[in-house]
Formats: C-alpha cells, sequence, structure tokens
C-alpha cells in the first residue's frame, strides 16, 4: 500500500489565507476558490451551516459567499444534495497527477490529506482570526482508492453522480483522472469495518504535522518510524537527508514548500499502516 499525504484546502497561495479551527475545536476545510465551479461556498454545507459567511469573513470579502469552490476532494455526503450513487471521490490531473502515477499510485492506496489551519474566533457577529494563535499544518481526512477513472473521454454512464464534481467539468482534457473511494478501509490486510473515506472533525495533536514550537509551518515532527534508515526511500520529494533528523524520540522533518502529493511505500515502512488505522479509529 502506498500512502500519500496530499496537500488540499486553502493556504497562503489558494485562498490567501488558512482554513479554520472553529472555537469548539472543529475543523472546517475551505476548498480552493475556482472560477469556473458551478458550485458554490454559499452551496457547500458543513454541521448544517453554508460555508459562504466563513470565507468572506475570513478573506475580508476578497472571495465572495457566492464564488465558485473547488470541492475537491469531496469526502463529505452532508456537504451537497447527493444523487444515488455517490461515493466521496478525489480528481486530478497535470504534474501532481503524472507524480502519481510515477509512484505508482492506484487501487487499495490511501491518501491522508492535510492542510494548513488557523484558529478564529467570532466578534461582533462576524468570524476572525485568534490574534496569537499561529497557523499549522494539520491532517483533516482521508481516501482509500477503489478505481482511477480516467476522464479524458465521456463519463461512463454508471459514474453520472460525479457529473457535477469540477474535473468533470473538464472531460476531454488529458491526464485527468477521478479516483473513487473504497467502501470500507483496508488496512493490515483486513476490513477495518471504517469508512473508505471520511473527514477528521475535531483538531487533535495526533493529527497536528507543524512541530509546536516551529518557527515555520513546514518544520513537521512525525514519529520516529517516519525516519529514512536503513535504505529505505524517504517521502517523495523529500529526497535530501538534509531534511531530516532524529530529535527527542521522533522524527523531525522539513518539508517542501511546494508539491501536493507526497508518496510513501509502507511496504519499506511496515510501522506505517497501523499507525494510520489507529489515526483513523481515533
Amino acid at each position: 500500500m502506498k500512502l500519500i499525504l496530499s496537500r488540499k484546502g486553502f493556504d497562503s497561495s489558494a485562498g490567501g489565507v488558512p482554513s479554520p479551527i472553529l472555537p469548539d475545536g472543529r475543523l472546517v476545510v475551505l476548498p480552493i476558490p475556482d472560477a469556473h465551479s458551478r458550485i458554490s461556498y454559499d452551496a457547500i454545507s458543513h454541521a448544517g451551516e453554508p460555508l459562504g459567511p466563513l470565507v468572506s469573513d475570513l478573506t475580508q470579502g476578497r472571495i465572495a459567499a457566492g464564488a465558485g469552490a473547488h470541492l475537491d476532494p469531496d469526502l463529505m455526503r452532508q456537504s451537497l444534495p447527493r444523487k444515488p450513487g455517490w461515493r466521496p471521490v478525489f480528481g486530478q490531473m497535470g504534474q501532481a497527477l503524472g507524480h502519481l502515477r510515477n509512484q505508482g499510485v492506484g487501487p487499495g492506496d490511501l491518501f491522508l490529506f492535510f492542510g494548513l489551519f488557523r484558529r478564529v474566533e467570532r466578534a461582533e457577529g462576524r468570524w476572525r482570526w485568534v490574534r496569537d494563535a499561529a497557523p499549522c499544518h494539520v491532517l483533516w481526512g482521508w481516501m482509500q482508492v477503489a478505481e482511477a477513472l480516467s476522464l479524458e473521454k465521456a463519463l461512463p454512464p454508471a459514474y453520472s453522480w460525479a457529473g457535477y464534481h469540477p474535473h468533470c467539468q473538464r472531460i476531454g482534457d488529458a491526464g485527468n483522472v477521478l479516483y473513487i473511494a473504497r467502501r470500507h478501509l483496508r488496512v493490515v490486510g483486513e476490513d477495518e469495518g471504517l469508512p473508505g473515506a471520511g473527514v477528521f472533525s475535531h483538531y487533535g495533536a495526533g493529527r497536528r504535522l507543524t512541530a509546536v514550537s516551529a518557527a515555520r509551518v513546514s518544520d513537521w515532527e512525525l514519529p520516529a518510524w517516519w525516519y529514512p534508515d536503513a535504505g529505505r526511500e524517504p517521502l517523495s520529494y523529500h529526497g535530501d537527508p538534509e531534511r531530516w533528523c532524529r530529535r527527542g524520540g521522533r522524527t523531525a522533518l522539513r518539508a517542501v514548500a511546494r508539491g501536493q502529493e507526497f508518496v510513501l511505500d509502507t511496504g519499506q515502512y511496515p510501522e506505517a499502516q497501523p499507525w494510520v488505522r489507529e489515526l483513523i479509529r481515533g
């Protein structure tokens, strides 16, 4: 199984601000803006509330509540009205898709989505950033691949329920793929009785990537087993040994600033699969 750390959601370049951590600890992932999308922020629901006002407040009106949103990955059934047969999906294309293909990513492999987050508070009827709260990278969701559907030709009738998806608005483009989620998670060779895709509803220390005392959000602290010793291939895009060090029984990584998809071969890191299982169970 390949494990893919996949950077998704608002950040300093896409959206211009982090996604929010609400006062009760809930994570709200803000999809990046997409002028060509048929889906607006106002149309996307989180816990029964539209994302539009949150986006408008936190960007100080730069991104309007009715602006188009690139809802991808799309993991929560309650985000939109759904057609029968809907399953969680994630689209990819271009250089990022080329990297996934070069790494052999396909059915059975697992995406762990992470993004940039910061705490917010409510004041005078609007959302604002907590002044002394620093942004950090946090894991916010997962999806295990059942199949990779090419969108270079027409969408097959059996997948008509996916026609709303932003990548289905670009059918015919070269190198355009829609990953379909497994119905049930399967790691360590077992059906875990857990959904094949979902989100982590709340912030938790075990899902935080950025080290607590870090000067930069890309300075990560990971479990010790992530260290690429004994000839093991490191996380893709992180082959420079200077990026890695052991620190206090943990592994420190200076993550690259660019790139969307970072791939780890769990065949070389047997600790990865039980770690993922417990992360999702928790």
